[in-house]
């Protein structure tokens, strides 16, 4: 089934009249959709994998690399995980009508602070069609109208997945236009979309720099980045060395081409002629590209390339790394400052003290003690599932989920007083 091509605007439109109503669904209402959504996914996973399968015999005639192909394909157990996150998000608080504050002023008037949608979301994101489904049920749930625009990698799979999400809204009897999407016209399109200020609220991009980029160029409605993620795993001269190793293994390999794994590893001067050729040569074993510097090379036994300068700034989305050995914590701070993206950071370290520096110093959205950067997830938060992670400031940082999804209001009570 295709995503019908029709105009921007009218698409907005639908959203913006189901976002006028929202505000008011009952929380039962939400997660009766919710929980149709959930069944149908295992219900349908033959017709989502049939999709996936047209997806996938395209990106390879397309050229695509391994790391796309994999943020493309589902299986059983991704679908299973998509349904997973949708009852996770069930089980959330309803954000929608939270009291944050309230109190009496001098006036008398009684002041209220509570928490409303935003009103129309949309998301533009490439090649993971579990975004679909993550978008569609956080959008929901938060009381904001979703209009979706995935990337045409993914077109067949998305289909499907927006057909579920409409299926399950119309049984809950919520607002038609509650879920909607847009498809075909390319970055023409993608333009329409993001200039549509008088009917979408917030556009999310969760993509590539080049989109971001496209976005950057043309955007008229506000924009919250799901940002790209230039990750870095720092081994303290204190770290122990088994667990230094497990976590730049995991860090890098376990999922290469996502945006919470690792893209450089620094490792403190301390450690450079014994524990540093035991993870170098972990990560060579897995298939890994080692680039690094002078002292990374000088110690490696096994095949390590010239880092450059374009390095150190790099998302590789695969089997690539970057490799540094630096003199203190405060040099490994400084580096990951200078290149990072803000996105996930970590410190392996058994000091107190330079974990404190660590954490207080890094300038990122999630700081690691211990750990893989690979964390860094709304699932694995227990926020049931995320559109993003947001390396800005304003209005969220990290992990983009239900209360990341949401304004406020003001809501002043009086008994007949006006202002002098």
């Amino acid at each position: 089934m295709a995503v019908t091509a029709e105009p921007v605007t009218e698409v907005c439109r639908r959203a913006r009249a189901a976002s006028l109503l929202l505000p008011a669904a009952a929380t039962a209402d939400k997660d009766d959709a919710l929980a149709v959504l959930a069944r149908r996914l295992r219900e349908r996973k033959a017709e989502i994998l049939d999709a996936n399968r047209v997806d996938l015999e395209r990106g390879v005639e397309a050229g695509l690399d391994a790391a796309l192909l994999d943020r493309l394909r589902l299986d059983e157990e991704r679908i299973e995980a998509m349904a997973t996150g949708v009852e996770a998000v069930i089980a959330l608080e309803d954000p929608v009508g939270e009291l944050l504050e309230r109190r009496t002023l001098e006036s008398g008037i009684e002041l209220e602070h509570r928490r409303v949608p935003i009103g129309v979301v949309a998301i533009v994101y490439e090649a993971r069609p579990n975004v679909t489904i993550d978008a569609a049920a956080l959008c929901l749930k938060s009381g904001n109208a979703a209009v979706l625009r995935g990337s045409s990698s993914a077109a067949a799979s998305n289909a499907v997945l927006v057909e579920l999400a409409r299926e399950a809204v119309a049984e809950a009897e919520l607002p038609a236009g509650t879920v909607e999407a847009v498809a075909g016209g390319g970055r023409e399109e993608l333009g329409q979309l993001a200039k549509q200020r008088a009917l979408v609220d917030l556009i999310i991009p969760r993509g590539g720099e080049g989109l971001k980029a496209a976005l950057e160029e043309v955007a008229e409605v506000p924009i919250l980045y799901a940002a790209s993620g230039n990750c870095h795993v720092y081994v303290d001269a204190t770290a122990d060395p088994g667990m230094a190793r497990r976590i730049a293994y995991n860090a890098k390999v376990q999922r290469p081409g996502v945006c919470n794994a690792a893209e450089t590893l620094l490792v403190h001067r301390d450690l450079a002629t014994e524990l540093l050729p035991a993870i170098l040569a972990d990560l060579h074993e897995a298939g890994v590209e080692l680039v690094g510097d002078g002292r990374v090379r000088a110690a490696a036994a096994v095949p390590v390339a010239p880092a450059t300068d374009e390095d150190w700034d790099r998302e590789y989305h695969g089997l690539k790394m970057a490799v540094a050995v630096v003199d203190s914590v405060a040099d490994a701070i400084d580096h990951v400052n200078r290149h990072g993206s803000g996105h996930s950071e970590a410190i392996v370290t058994a000091s107190a003290d330079a974990a404190d520096a660590f954490t207080g110093g890094v300038d990122a959205a999630c700081v690691y003690v211990n750990a893989s950067t690979r964390f860094t997830d709304g699932f694995e938060f227990g926020m049931g599932a995320e559109i993003g992670n947001s390396t800005q400031k304003l209005h969220a940082r990290g992990p983009i989920g239900l209360r990341e999804l949401t304004s406020t209001k003001y809501v002043l009570r009086g008994s007949g007083q006006t202002r002098g």
